[in-house]
């Protein structure tokens, strides 16, 4: 376990009501929260005067037993009030949640929030790498943020240096500009502190799993320290042949004028990875198929292949270095008044090869039908990338709390100045080579075949942003506020390309062979995008508030990726108005059981318009198309009791196409890769002799995939449930062993899948994973 704690920001506290009986909890569960109200003996609120005096108190850490999986604020001072009081669906992972779960990456640390995964593999010839995220029916993977700055890069993000994982919900354009339409990652670094600890942990588990990381925290003077987190890791993936995770990290940080009003944070982060990318297995076998060829239709008699086969090739490889260095200063004007600066340089660079395949009708070789042993499948599909990342950012931001007369004033406002850069090289397949088929029941990845190379082609990317905003939280009286900003950003992004010419897509050779280098898209796009948010919030009592919440946000063309597309049917091709996403949210939350365990619950509906769709008449694509999503979402953090800790989440959602084609291949106008419904929990127990046991459940509902001509592949993946299991002792006041379970059950289910539906993700199965934490 980690046992260095750390808070950038101080919490707003407020008076809070006596221990509730476990009936009234339940109530408050089910959302019949006058009930739960009731049971409070002290709903005095503080005056407008009293508040405005404590504002800036310091924060309370309250040690307990049980782990502490409750954090009551973001890490943003764009966030001026607890989560209690702010008017949004927001979820906090803590770090104690992350290490207890065994978790190493940001797509693993995401299983807590419901509704959000990697549901989806790729398109047809390429897969989705890295943190591939879908939130609420739409892909958010270019809105993942570390310390408030934009992160972009198809790379697997560790969490060996990450204090907490915020997810925000519904559009988030007020706070970061462009996003995705249903919501935001933001990651928060670890920091120094004032005071001296060190914490460590060893792994070994299922998969040759071996991963070590270490934190030290060393005060330097009276008001400065040196933090350093390490990372190292050395996997395979338990149930996958030659998958590999193999990665080691370094993050030392300096902080100076700690325990002054003015502090500075010099922050490094450099992660290296060497991995072996998953292209997926076939979906032959599996509930749903039938053959791709209806002149052999014996394929869709075949038995299953075994989840554990690679069918990409020796190879195959995700390098991937990453470097980011953070200046952050803080200075406090007053008790009231604060400034804060974040300055930023990052660079990620990834080098991937992944021998792909579609077993559609062409690929899938069945000499003797009669022996599917002699079966094979062709590896035609490599994907490459030579791609690099680039951003340099400075965000400043003021924050101040003021009376006008009897309001009260929180302000947040600042100017926000980057730049962002894509350099892609031209990696790609050379004199038409292919790698050698793979036997699709006992595939070699010792291939031979394909030779690949520079060919000459590339691309550049670059998107400059200027913005500002302003939210202001106003307080009238003891029982209502209003949270209203805005955000205005003009962004510039220009594009260009040097593309292989002939074949579908390219451009016309005119007398240079197929395959040669030529000019492709040269292209520019700038604008304005306006963002704004207002919440009305009533606090029935001091623990409690409902509130109701409208936003809007904007993505432009180009704004997920820093490319632009001349493809008529592409919302990245310049011609396009940005996408706009407008959430409505009725909500309310509940602080119970002394402060320690938070209720949220909310009913939520996002429209997004300016899709672009094609119309059945003239064939001509226009910006008409909308789709919708809505639905409930319910959660719970903290503590049931001084030995019990508790997480879960659970949502309902209805996503559909409202204007347009249907985007899903069963014909209906459900939205793709989105389950229905999904539930996730973690929880712990300490047992009287130091014991703690625990254990976690996820839910996903059913999933349709995405519309094309692909034949006899499942157009749905099935739900499904997991189970895991923790135990943690300790051996001295030094070590604690920990012992993660997996899949209990060893349940198999379809994890993601690719949008023809010839590939999919196999779940992990039964594992388990020993862990030693150290601390001193």
């Amino acid at each position: 376990m980690d046992f260095i704690k750390s808070r950038k920001h101080p919490v707003t506290r407020r008076s809070c009501a006596p221990t509730l009986t476990a009936a009234t909890l339940m109530t408050g569960l089910a959302l019949a929260l006058p009930a739960a109200a009731a049971t409070s003996t002290d709903t005095t609120f503080p005056t407008p005067e009293q508040l405005a005096s404590a504002k800036r108190l310091p924060a309370v850490n309250v040690e307990g037993t049980a782990a502490a999986y409750k954090i009551d604020q973001l890490s943003s001072s764009k966030f001026t009030e607890p989560l209690l009081d702010t008017p949004q669906t927001i979820s906090i992972i803590s770090k104690e949640i992350i290490q207890q779960q065994g978790a190493t990456t940001l797509t693993e640390a995401l299983r807590n929030s419901p509704g959000v995964g990697t549901f989806y593999v790729g398109e047809n010839g390429t897969t989705s790498t890295g943190d591939a995220i879908y939130m609420r029916g739409f892909d958010t993977s270019g809105s993942i943020f570390v310390d408030g700055v934009r992160d972009l890069g198809s790379i697997s993000r560790d969490v060996f240096n990450i204090e907490q994982v915020e997810v925000t919900k519904g559009p988030d354009g007020t706070e970061y500009g462009r996003t995705a339409p249903t919501g935001a990652v933001n990651m928060v670094s670890k920091q120094p502190m004032l005071g001296n600890a060190v914490s460590a942990s060893i792994s070994y588990g299922s998969g040759s799993h071996k991963r070590a990381t270490a934190d030290l925290n060393q005060v330097t003077g009276n008001h400065s320290a040196f933090r350093l987190n390490v990372m190292g890791q050395n996997s395979g993936v338990a149930g996958r042949d030659h998958v590999k995770n193999d990665r080691w990290g370094i993050a030392p940080t300096l902080a100076f004028g700690l325990g002054t009003p003015t502090r500075v944070y010099l922050d490094y982060l450099h992660v290296k990875q060497t991995n072996v990318p998953d292209g997926g297995v076939p979906t032959i076998g599996l509930p749903g198929y039938s053959s791709p060829d209806p002149t052999r239709p014996f394929i869709g008699n075949a038995p299953q292949v075994n989840p554990h086969n690679f069918y990409g090739t020796d190879a195959d490889h995700d390098h991937v270095t990453a470097d980011m260095f953070t200046v952050i200063v803080e200075h406090d004007f007053s008790p009231d008044m604060a400034l804060h600066n974040t300055l930023r340089w990052g660079r990620t660079h990834e080098d991937y090869l992944l021998t792909s395949f579609m077993g559609n009708a062409a690929n899938l070789v069945t000499p003797n039908p009669a022996d599917p042993s002699s079966w094979s499948l062709v590896r035609s599909i490599p994907n490459y990338k030579d791609q690099t990342n680039r951003i340099v950012t400075n965000q400043t931001n003021l924050t101040a709390s003021f009376t006008t007369g009897s309001v009260i004033h929180d302000i947040s406002t600042g100017i926000e100045l980057s730049q962002e850069k894509l350099n892609t090289g031209g990696l790609g397949t050379l004199d038409g080579s292919t790698a050698s088929p793979a036997n699709l029941y006992d595939p070699s990845w010792n291939a031979t075949g394909l030779v690949y190379g520079n060919t000459g082609t590339s691309s550049r990317g670059k998107t400059d942003t200027y913005a500002a905003y302003l939210f202001d939280t106003l307080k009238f009286g003891e029982h209502w506020q209003v949270n209203a900003g805005a955000r205005l950003d003009h962004y510039t992004t220009r594009f260009d390309s040097i593309v292989a010419c002939g074949g579908r897509r390219g451009p016309d050779c005119g007398g240079l062979p197929a395959g040669s280098p030529a000019p492709g898209v040269d292209a520019s796009k700038n604008g304005n995008l306006l963002g704004y948010k207002l919440g009305v919030l009533y606090k029935p009592s001091a623990i409690s508030s409902i509130y109701a919440n409208f936003a809007v946000s904007q993505e432009p063309p180009g704004g997920n990726g820093l490319s632009l597309s001349s493809s008529a049917n592409s919302a990245d091709n310049p011609i396009f108005d940005p996408e706009k996403a407008r959430t409505t949210e009725i909500g309310t939350k509940w602080n119970l059981l002394d402060d320690q365990l938070l209720l949220t619950g909310a009913l939520y509906r996002t429209v997004v318009t300016n899709q672009v769709v094609q119309d059945p008449t003239d064939l001509l694509y226009y910006q008409v198309g909308k789709k919708r999503v809505q639905g409930i979402e319910l959660n719970a953090v903290g503590q049931i009791s001084r030995n019990w800790a508790v997480s879960a989440g659970y949502t309902l959602m209805n996503a559909t196409v409202t204007d347009g084609p249907n985007v899903s291949e069963d014909g209906s106008s459900d939205l793709a890769y989105t389950p229905k419904s999904a539930f996730t929990a973690w929880t712990t127990y300490h047992l009287p002799f130091n014991l703690t046991i625990g254990g976690g459940a996820r839910y996903s509902g059913e999933m349709k995939r995405g519309t094309d001509g692909a034949i006899g592949t499942p157009a749905f993946t099935r739900a499904y449930w997991v189970f895991d299991a923790m135990a943690s002792y300790p051996l001295n006041k030094h070590i604690d062993l920990q012992l993660n379970l997996y899949n209990l059950f060893n349940r198999k289910y379809v994890a993601a899948i690719n949008k023809s539906g010839y590939r999919y993700t196999p779940a992990t199965p039964r594992s388990g994973m020993l862990t030693a934490n150290i601390r001193f």
